[in-house]
């Protein structure tokens, strides 16, 4: 399947086919399979944040013991590294300032 130019926004979460839509920081090259793909780990992503949110509340549980809080930061690893695999040069070296990749 041929793949095309998305605009993506990590900070507001969304995938969009015209860079006049919103604004954006990355483009990316995919199928809509892969822009999916994407789509389901923001998802993911914003399950995890609004738990974290609602853990927040209870002060007695430690950050670093937070099974929530380590789904969301896998989730950020895995949007990071996924918009590295698909995006353009720009993307990728953008992603590569940004030491979120092991």
């Amino acid at each position: 399947m041929d793949k095309k130019k998305y605009y993506v926004s990590v900070q507001s979460r969304t995938i969009m086919e015209r860079q006049d839509e919103a604004a954006y920081e990355l483009v990316i090259e995919a199928t809509p399979e892969e822009a999916n793909q994407l789509r389901d780990i923001f998802s993911s992503m914003y399950h995890f944040d609004m738990e974290t949110y609602f853990r927040m509340h209870y002060p007695g549980i430690p950050e670093h013991y937070d099974y929530d809080n380590d789904m969301y930061a896998r989730d950020v690893k895995d949007i990071y590294q996924l918009l590295y695999k698909l995006g353009t040069g720009e993307t990728r070296e953008h992603i590569e300032t940004m030491n979120v990749l092991d």
